[in-house]
């Protein structure tokens, strides 16, 4: 196979991991070419489409050497020489004449100019296999390639953590089949955008910078009443502090039973992951918290250095409790010791070592926020017309909160 179908190849492998396609279609140099096209409206990609395809492969490619760079240092001996090998072959790809692959599109090709900012949700990926195609292109000396590509490794990692900050954790009901789909449109905000609080986000910041300094670090539970941004404040450290490696991945009740696999994937990557459950919360009847109590303490197996859970709830408790479940007494239950099932309730949440407390702001404290956020939003207005009006919005919606706050000054 000459370099010229070897790269055809490459383009005909579906740009989402899937199956090869059938290269008996013989594919038209204009087909091959709007798959380039695609790629670039995907990622937001400008200048030179096959450079930044073939970085985009190299990227992505999980294997040995990409992962044991991942881990740092770069590997010598053995597994570097036949990396160095393929790695050749690819920039021999890399370095393909564009007018023998792609005709008369080749002009379009090497200089691409796309007008738009692609998905919001590829933007950094898109940035990130920008720079490794930008690296490959200052590469005059075929023996340097390895050094560049495995120096993008080390400070990005490989595959989709390599490229994305946030995921979902994916299961079936009745399968031990687990996946990752990568979040898109996720929120930019960071702490500093959300007002108030100044404690509690401090106490947030410091667990995490402990977590991602590869210091003790406690997992962590939020709890409070609603709108009053436990949930944002989780969102804003993955905004902040990705570039340092953290990575997030959002996990429902009902896949409790799927940590553990999760926890077996990603422990041995070079990443820092919270697994973050929003709005956690149990009732009487539902059993979950007992997989999820094991998970986070009391199992045989440790949790890794490397994950973190943090957790959001408007119950302190996590489970519904009841002034019955004091009364050791009671006539209409068979239960003997319904103390033991207070215990058993509350061991939940002393699982989390820190705990922090989200309150609803007073008056003053929701004044201050709808000031700000006003100020922000360059709305120009009276204070004492722009109060009433925040106050008279909290009446008729939810009460005080920073959501509240915000919905009021959108409406503005």
């Amino acid at each position: 196979m000459n370099i010229k179908e070897l790269a055809e190849n490459c383009i005909l492998f579906d740009l989402e991991r899937g199956a090869a396609k059938d290269l008996s279609d013989n594919k038209p140099t204009g087909w091959i070419a709007g798959r380039l096209l695609d790629f670039a409206a995907e990622y937001g990609v400008t200048g030179n489409l096959w450079h930044h395809y073939v970085a985009f492969l190299l990227a992505t490619d999980e294997n040995a050497f990409s992962l044991a760079c991942e881990r740092r240092p770069v590997p010598e001996g053995s597994l570097k020489d036949v990396a160095a090998n393929d790695l050749k072959a690819a920039f021999e790809l890399f370095s393909i004449d564009l007018a023998e692959l792609f005709g008369k599109f080749a002009p379009a090709i090497a200089d691409y100019k796309y007008i738009g900012e692609g998905k919001r949700s590829r933007a950094q990926a898109g940035s990130r296999i920008a720079e490794l195609a930008r690296a490959l292109e200052q590469v005059t000396d075929e023996d340097a390639v390895v050094d560049v590509v495995a120096k993008w490794y080390s400070r990005f990692g490989v595959g989709e953590y390599a490229l994305y900050n946030a995921f979902r954790l994916i299961s079936s009901s009745g399968s031990t089949e687990i996946d990752l789909q990568h979040i898109t449109d996720t929120e930019t905000k960071k702490l500093s955008d959300l007002v108030g609080y100044e404690m509690q986000k401090k106490q947030l910041l410091d667990n995490t910078l402990a977590f991602l300094d590869g210091g003790s670090a406690n997992n962590v539970l939020l709890y409070g009443d609603g709108g009053t941004g436990k949930s944002s404040s989780i969102k804003a450290l993955m905004c902040e502090y990705a570039d340092r490696g953290l990575r997030i991945i959002e996990v429902f009740k009902h896949q409790f039973t799927s940590i553990s696999q999760l926890i077996a994937k990603i422990k041995d990557r070079n990443y820092r992951f919270i697994l973050y459950l929003d709005d956690l919360s149990f009732e009487e009847f539902e059993v979950e918290y007992k997989y999820f109590k094991a998970i986070i303490e009391g199992g045989l197996e440790c949790r890794p250095s490397n994950v973190l859970i943090y957790a959001t709830s408007n119950r302190r408790h996590l489970i519904k409790e009841n002034f019955s479940d004091r009364n050791d007494m009671r006539m209409d239950d068979d239960e003997i010791h319904r103390s033991d099932t207070v215990a058993e309730k509350l061991s939940l949440v002393a699982r989390f070592g820190l705990t922090i407390f989200y309150p609803s702001p007073g008056q003053e404290q929701y004044l201050e926020i709808v000031r700000r956020l006003a100020a922000r939003k360059g709305i120009k207005m009276p204070d004492d017309e722009l109060c009433r009006r925040a106050l008279q919005w909290q009446m008729r919606g939810s009460g005080k909160s920073g959501r509240t706050a915000t919905q009021f000054i959108d409406s503005l």
